[in-house]
């Protein structure tokens, strides 16, 4: 196939119009068209009054070679790569047990994906419920403020993306990507999601998709177990042997795929006293601020805004202060809500979270600063992890104990003034929050740097700094905040330990933590054959 980079169509143009484009561009007839398909759609909005959708294309023609030579100057046609996935050839050593996944989120249902379509036949450890389940835990928790530790917005079947916007965007280059979408589409998302420029599926999709990935492991061999926990690691010497589930049951494993996601501190302390080599890493921590939906939208797409093939807008901001630390927004959720997304009693967190329409009236983002492992007071392997609970426990004070989060208006932030009274942005966290001085639940230095990057986001984005705009806080689990070291087999310093994902340190996001868990899965089946059942 040929592919064609940048064709344009008007807002108001009718998307039919793209064939016409093509043979225009490689100057053939309709005839010589066998088929197209679109590889990658964006919006540019650059130029005042126009905004474009811009497209990369897959063209099939006859007398391709033809086309082609004649094309050889322009250099926005040329040869399509090769997007097919494969995988490894199976290796020879026989399994003494069926591998074993710990963890039911993006990493580890790929993984388990992979494995089961290979004939492997996985069994998954999910130590959180059914994601039905979990949703009604989950909406108790914001109704009533009852937390239930194993089944909450970190923890149950999908992992935290489950109640998130959905993003499948991602910084990575990987062949595997497009497979990860593939599977989705298969799955139910939306077939748009593989090729428009930022992918989302909203948490009302994404929760029907896991469900359908859970049934394909399921029928070709895989096993899924809910309320499962991994509460030990049994090795002998530098090899594990097993593992032990719920403190009661051990499991005969030889190669177990750990995939437990960024915010499962009581399997880091496990696996650390287990000899498992962890080191801390860098994350970032903050709040997350609310604007009107319809604020972002005429900024960011000015007389177009609300126009029915754009939909909500979104933003993405950077700042680097003279200080040296850096500031940015993450995980922008246009028309969304902010979530209650505790997993440990005593503490306040917050995340963001939108449907596959974004139909909300509000847009929200973390408003993030970077922190190291020398601001976590101590050289620990788990010394992040303790720097998390100290803010998200000032949080859970703050907001008065009840897990009401602690929120400032953006205007009495800036200048350290308390808020008395909401104005005409309406918070969307739930149970509710409680009007408070952030600065008594964040790092001094990471309280400065937001005043900073807000100042400089306004000018970028006119309204950011919002006198009226919502800051509530904490978000501290933007990312995980250790490492699972790993070897270039994929194993840690144990034998048959194969740290995945975000939680391992390896990803960031839903679509890099199931990219890694097709590496790892592809690692195993290099190695092994098959699982024979017998």
């Amino acid at each position: 196939m040929l592919r064609i980079a940048g064709i344009k169509l008007s807002i108001d143009e009718d998307p039919s119009l793209l064939q016409t484009k093509i043979l225009r561009k490689l100057r053939v007839g309709k005839k010589d068209l066998l088929n197209y398909q679109i590889y990658k759609q964006s919006i540019d909005a650059r130029k005042p009054g126009k905004i474009y959708f811009v497209y990369t294309v897959d063209v099939n023609l006859r007398n391709q070679d033809q086309v082609l030579a004649k094309c050889i100057s322009d250099s926005s046609v040329s040869l399509t790569p090769d997007l097919e996935y494969t995988c490894p050839p199976t290796g020879t050593r026989e399994l003494s047990a069926r591998p074993v996944i710990i963890g039911g989120g993006p990493a580890g249902l790929f993984a388990g994906l992979l494995l089961s379509q290979l004939g492997y036949r996985p069994l998954l450890l999910e130590r959180g419920p059914d994601i039905d389940t979990r949703a009604e835990k989950v909406d108790r928790f914001w109704k009533t403020g009852l937390l239930d530790p194993e089944g909450n917005v970190q923890f149950g079947e999908g992992g935290a993306g489950s109640f998130s916007d959905g993003k499948l965007t991602t910084l990575i280059r990987d062949k595997r990507c497009r497979k990860v979408l593939e599977e989705f589409i298969r799955a139910g998302a939306p077939a748009e999601i593989l090729y428009t420029y930022k992918p989302h599926v909203g948490t009302d999709i994404l929760r029907q998709v896991v469900k359908n990935i859970r049934q394909t492991i399921i029928n070709q061999g895989g096993e899924v177990r809910f309320n499962n926990k991994v509460t030990d690691f049994i090795i002998t010497g530098h090899r594990l042997i097993g593992v032990t589930i719920n403190d009661i049951e051990n499991l005969a494993a030889e190669v177990v795929i750990l995939a437990i996601g960024h915010s499962a501190r009581d399997t880091f302390a496990r696996l650390l006293e287990r000899g498992v080599h962890l080191r801390p890493k860098p994350f970032s921590i903050g709040l997350r601020i609310e604007h009107p939906q319809q604020l972002i939208n005429q900024v960011q797409f000015k007389e177009f805004a609300n126009h029915p093939r754009l939909g909500a807008a979104d933003y993405k901001l950077s700042y680097h202060s003279p200080t040296g630390r850096s500031a940015y927004t993450f995980c922008m959720c246009p028309g969304g809500f902010v979530v209650a997304a505790a997993s440990e009693k005593g503490g306040v967190v917050t995340n963001g979270m939108s449907n596959y329409a974004r139909e909300a009236e509000t847009a929200n983002s973390a408003l993030l600063v970077g922190v190291k492992p020398e601001d976590f007071g101590g050289s620990h392997p788990l010394a992040g992890v303790e720097f998390q609970r100290r803010w998200e426990k000032l949080a859970f004070e703050l907001g008065g104990r009840t897990y009401r989060a602690p929120a400032q208006l953006v205007g009495d932030f800036l200048v350290d003034r308390p808020s008395t009274q909401l104005s005409r942005v309406k918070p969307t966290y739930r149970p509710s929050v409680t009007l408070a001085e952030l600065k008594h639940c964040l790092p001094e230095y990471v309280t400065q740097t937001l005043k900073e990057a807000i100042l400089n986001f306004d000018r970028k984005l006119p309204g950011f700094a919002l006198p009226e705009a919502v800051l509530t806080g904490v978000e501290t689990r933007s990312s995980s905040p250790v490492r699972i070291e790993r070897d270039a087999t994929f194993q840690s310093n144990i034998a048959g330990l194969y740290p995945a994902g975000e939680g391992a340190g390896y990803a960031g996001g839903i679509i890099s933590a199931a990219v890694d868990g097709l590496k790892i899965a592809e690692a195993i089946v290099a190695q092994y054959r098959p699982f024979d059942a017998r």
